[in-house]
């Protein structure tokens, strides 16, 4: 197929989603483009400058932001450091940790973010210009909204990188919020002229209805603006993707059929990797809930505690919820709970922190373990598999599994407590995973292990839809919607802003 026979792609093509505000269909939209164009036979990148989230997988280099691992999967490109150069990973409302090419710098994370942002500007504009070298279309997502004024003079997420790559440039918006037409329109003015040509078209999202009765509206924008509406998108609520942290969708959900699995994940507000859990939605008869009140774990069959970006504060919000002894009291009915990483660490006896890393205090005591955060940060793949395991994950022992690690933090036995008995079995070699003695709490470092299709099968004997058909899945919706000449179009070289 080729499709782009009379385009020529030297340097890449760069097509650009923006969005009027966070929570616009960003990081879907940029995903479904990325497998279209890959499906055109064309060599296709992501690439989102600046990514602020907790959501992290581990690639070649270090870390990215899940949202562009997923990408670059959906492009059929091997995930990689330069695709998100720059990732913010927040642990305190006033502070992040900065992750610049996959690599924590201590250097960058105490200083000014304004300072900060002139000092990286030139290795991300690299990164982007050696993606563009390597291939032939670059999918970029934008950050937030381009039109925050207060921030556009140390702006290097958005329309900094749109100029420097003259991007076609989408603006996508959240019509079922209301106002949608003005967020448009007022983005749209808030932007210097050379910026506004860059616009190519409007995109409509999560419209529900019939898309007639829109008229006039988006004739009436173009002759504002001089920028058509390219597509409406009508509202899909569960498109298959993970979510991304701080607009994660909070509903709770049922795979289909009568449940049977009723699962609680707690939902502290430094939650990390949350998208790892997205496969568990699509599971039959599994129902999955965020939980963030004590009621919340009432009629739950599982509580997992997920990782946290700063498990010492996540820990005390935990327990000013009274969540702490509705997660005992669970355990204490022989209730199944599961931690991940920092979840694994709260269900231990003790955060002890020498380093400023992350903090010191009591764990939830439901594991016999002792924590101790390293300077060093442990970033790796792995592939392991678990032990003989008893009670509620019986089903689990011996099944392999993959998945990562990203952490600070080491656990291990408590040592008093080993001393007088009290030990936790060993779940996994290396000190990846432990279970009580009852067999119905358990404890892993390993992200990951439910996008394992082993691991689903073994806990629930069910198969859900692959990562590749939800992909595929996606690049028919936005073919359908926008039309294959359109998103053709979008590739064709553009001159140049005056």
């Amino acid at each position: 197929m080729t499709p782009t026979a009379n385009i020529s792609l030297s340097p890449a093509r760069c097509v650009m989603v923006l969005g009027t505000t966070s929570g616009a269909g960003k990081s879907w939209l940029t995903t479904a483009l990325c497998r279209w164009y890959a499906r055109q036979g064309l060599k296709v990148a992501p690439f989102k400058a600046q990514n602020m989230s907790n959501n992290a997988r581990v690639v070649g280099g270090g870390e990215i932001g899940s949202a562009q691992y997923f990408q670059a999967l959906a492009a059929r490109a091997v995930p990689e450091v330069r695709m998100n150069p720059l990732l913010l990973k927040p642990e305190r409302d006033t502070h992040s940790q900065v992750v610049l090419l996959g690599q924590v710098s201590a250097e960058l994370t105490a200083m000014p973010w304004r300072g900060r942002s002139e000092r990286v500007w030139p290795t991300i504009a690299q990164a982007l210009d050696d993606l563009r070298a390597d291939y032939d279309v670059v999918v970029i997502e934008g950050a937030g909204s381009p039109a925050e004024i207060n921030l556009h003079a140390s702006d290097i997420v958005n329309m900094r990188v749109a100029r420097h790559a003259q991007a076609q440039c989408l603006l996508v918006t959240d019509i079922d919020r209301g106002g949608a037409f003005a967020h448009l329109y007022g983005t749209w003015a808030l932007l210097p002229e050379d910026e506004r040509a860059l616009i190519t078209g409007f995109v409509l999202n999560k419209f529900r209805g019939d898309a007639a009765l829109l008229a006039p509206a988006p004739q009436m924008l173009q002759d504002l603006t001089g920028i058509p509406t390219l597509a409406t998108l009508p509202m899909w609520w569960q498109h298959g993707l993970p979510e991304e942290d701080g607009v994660f969708d909070a509903r709770t959900t049922t795979g289909g059929g009568e449940v049977h699995t009723r699962i609680a994940i707690v939902a502290y507000p430094r939650i990390s990797n949350l998208d790892e859990f997205q496969p568990l939605k699509n599971v039959p008869g599994v129902q999955v809930q965020w939980a963030r009140a004590a009621t919340d774990l009432v009629a739950a069959d599982w509580v997992i505690l997920p990782g946290s970006k700063h498990t010492s504060s996540d820990l005390a919000w935990l327990r000013a919820q009274e969540l702490d002894a509705a997660i005992a009291a669970h355990a204490g009915r022989g209730g199944a709970v599961l931690g991940v990483c920092g979840g694994l660490q709260m269900l231990g006896e003790a955060l002890i922190d020498l380093h400023g890393i992350d903090g010191n205090g009591p764990g939830l005591g439901l594991l016999p373990l002792v924590t101790v955060f390293e300077e060093a940060k442990t970033v790796q793949h792995r592939q392991t598999q678990f032990g003989a395991l008893a009670g509620a994950w019986e089903a689990l022992s011996g099944v392999a599994v993959q998945g990562y690690e990203i952490h600070h933090g080491q656990t291990a036995q408590h040592p008093a407590m080993a001393a007088g008995g009290d030990v936790a079995t060993e779940a996994m070699q290396g000190g990846l995973a432990w279970q009580n003695a009852r067999g119905n709490v358990l404890g892993l470092y390993l992200h990951g292990m439910f996008e394992d299709p082993a691991v689903l099968q073994a806990l629930f004997g069910a198969q859900v839809p692959t990562l590749d058909a939800v992909l595929d899945g996606l690049a028919d919706y936005v073919e359908q919607h926008f039309g294959a000449d359109t998103l053709l179009q979008l590739l064709e070289q553009k001159q140049a802003p005056v």
